[in-house]
């Protein structure tokens, strides 16, 4: 499984993805909250929380990391490759979570600088230092694992297609539709609602964000995770 880590995370550097995708992450999330003169900026808000930043990190990130995992299988299947990996002495279980853990590495670069923030909110809290660290912390954790469940629905959408750009748009929606989707179909019902929302990534993101580690929310995201990863690894059986 290392092999395949390490040559997938320096295919990234390799190429513009990673940087693009680092920096992308940083300057929309900098701008929107240190720049911008709007509902999102920090500056503005009157509280010392980094709710702004927990509020649009997913909906950047789920155009960024389908970005990230579009080529991982779609450029192996284009080019052929992907019969020669499979002679190699590896199952199919560590080309992919190879593959996978490789993603959720460059994910974790492009999280860690916004660390700054929490120092950032600290210092402007009032009095200084007035920040809920726990709350913070889960937020972080909740983002983590969301990020790892968008990686999964991307490494699996990128073993249906030979393009990358089928694969990237098939990646998008169905992560649009697992983060927001179960949210807009309850809307149109009335007390079944709620059991309708906890299908959805979405309202489990927002229960750890409150800063309490559900395990039940673990568990949720762990699920979605292992099932995405279970449809890449039966896929790339069939192949």
């Amino acid at each position: 499984m290392l092999p395949i880590l390490k040559k997938e995370f320096n295919s990234f550097f390799a190429s513009p993805i990673a940087y693009l995708v680092i920096g992308v992450f940083l300057l929309v999330n900098g701008l929107f909250l240190w720049v911008f003169n709007d509902n999102f900026n920090i500056l503005n808000a009157g509280f010392a929380d980094l709710n702004s930043f927990f509020y649009l990190s997913p909906w950047i990130l789920l155009f960024l990391i389908p970005a990230i995992t579009m080529k991982m299988f779609a450029d192996e299947f284009q080019t052929g490759t992907i019969e020669i990996l499979k002679t190699r002495p590896i199952s199919n279980w560590q080309i992919v979570l190879g593959k996978f853990f490789a993603a959720l590495l460059l994910i974790a670069i492009a999280i860690i600088p916004t660390f700054v923030y929490i120092y950032s909110v600290y210092q402007l809290g009032n009095p200084i230092g007035n920040i809920d660290f726990g709350s913070t912390l889960g937020s972080y954790l909740g983002l983590f694992l969301l990020s790892a469940s968008y990686a999964a629905v991307g490494l699996y959408t990128s073993t249906l297609s030979k393009n990358q750009i089928v694969a990237f748009l098939l990646g998008v929606l169905i992560v649009f539709f697992l983060y927001y989707g179960f949210d807009a179909i309850a809307n149109l019902f009335g007390n079944s609602s709620y059991t309708i929302q906890l299908l959805g990534i979405n309202e489990h993101f927002k229960s750890i964000n409150r800063g309490v580690i559900d395990t039940r929310d673990i568990l949720y995201f762990l699920s979605v995770i292992t099932f995405f990863l279970f449809l890449t690894k039966q896929k790339l059986s069939d192949e």
